[in-house]
């Protein structure tokens, strides 16, 4: 969940929140239901009626989405993949998987699971038309429900990342040839296709004096930006494939005294050096790890009299990593734990701290060599 999330609860154990800009295509979704949907298909409702439809029918619309992306995080739950947060926004709902498929299978079930969801609702509100044909409110409702699940279905299964059609595409590619990166760059550039020829039928309807165009040349653009980052990401993969943690992490870790005070620590270590995190000691003993983040949620009147003991985040509590692990593994468990860096840890004993700078500084490296991760030079970096 988001800083810019409203939560809402947990279904299944999986937190569900709302983003802020879920307000803005509610209040647009229920201004177009009351101003055209309702008053063309009912004309003798009150202007209070069109309006209360229009929200509910804007509500059921969302409950929809979530359940739609429910469909795929309950799939994802059974393949044991973790599901950290569904977030419902502008553009409709978002489930955060915590980690990749483990096969194309898989993939491929995870990814069906929420068209099937979405044709499971249209096919019922269609079917329960007929049974409250003598209420037109509900029946408005069961009308417009019907039309845009059948709707959410044919746009996701779009054969283009990140669409969930993409996600098939890429499951079925990733069974042929055996290669899940390779998968992934197909579905992605199949998807930046689809996004253009959204944005041009969107610019083509403005041009003809329908601006409904620039939402479809919107949903067009956020396509080909996550079609984008997702091929990125698996570039960036396939650069840190077989590099360690021990190749980037920094093995100078700043420590400090368990009783330094806030204002001192600033004073004398964070606005000389421009380090952000700090291990903490008691004696020799490693008890603790302050960031920049946790200090600067202390009141600053405060800082003079809080010791960096009361402020750090005990031991026990850290996410650590072996120098052994995979980097790509490693940055997964730090956007997994919202951490932007974590110590690492050899025979119980801190041997150096990997942050998300040390992986990217690590990254610019690797593109400036511009050959094969085999190839590279694979000392540590002090």
């Amino acid at each position: 969940m988001t800083q810019h999330s409203i939560p809402l609860g947990k279904i299944f154990g999986i937190p569900i929140g709302l983003d802020y800009s879920w307000f803005v295509i509610f209040a647009l979704l229920t201004w177009m239901l009351a101003g055209s949907y309702y008053p063309e298909e009912f004309k003798h409702w009150s202007p209070l009626l069109y309006w209360l439809m229009g929200a509910v029918t804007a509500i059921m619309l969302f409950a929809s989405v979530l359940l739609h992306e429910l469909g795929h995080s309950v799939v994802a739950l059974r393949y044991k993949i973790p599901v950290r947060s569904i977030t419902l926004f502008i553009f409709g709902g978002v489930g955060q998987i915590g980690a990749e498929p483990p096969s194309a299978i898989a993939e491929f079930f995870i990814a069906i699971a929420g068209p099937l969801v979405s044709l499971v609702l249209a096919v019922f509100f269609y079917a329960v038309q007929s049974l409250v044909a003598g209420v037109e409110p509900l029946l408005g409702l069961a009308k417009y429900l019907a039309y845009i699940n059948m709707a959410l279905v044919l746009f996701n299964l779009i054969p283009g990342y990140p669409l969930d059609g993409g996600r098939v595409l890429r499951a079925i590619v990733w069974a042929i040839t055996g290669n899940i990166d390779r998968s992934t760059l197909i579905a992605a550039s199949v998807g930046r296709f689809f996004a253009f020829v959204l944005i041009f039928a969107g610019v083509w309807q403005m041009l003809n004096g329908n601006f409904g165009g620039l939402w479809v040349a919107f949903i067009g653009w956020f396509l080909d930006n996550a079609a984008s980052v997702q091929i990125q990401q698996t570039m960036f993969r396939g650069l840190l494939t077989g590099h360690r943690v021990s190749q980037a992490m920094s093995t100078h870790c700043a420590i400090i005294p368990e009783d330094l005070t806030l204002q001192q620590l600033v004073d004398e270590q964070i606005l000389g050096s421009g380090q952000r995190s700090f291990l903490v000691n008691r004696g020799e003993k490693t008890v603790g790890l302050i960031t920049l983040h946790r200090i600067t949620k202390v009141p600053r009147p405060e800082w003079a009299t809080t010791s960096a003991a009361r402020v750090m985040l005990p031991f026990e509590q850290l996410k650590c990593v072996d120098p052994d692990t995979e980097l790509w593994s490693a940055l997964q468990m730090m956007d997994r734990n919202g951490v932007n860096q974590m110590p690492v840890i050899r025979d119980q004993h801190v041997v150096g701290m990997l942050s998300r700078e040390d992986a990217i500084t690590f990254l610019r490296t690797l593109q400036e060599f511009g050959s094969s991760p085999a190839q590279q030079p694979k000392p540590g970096r002090s």
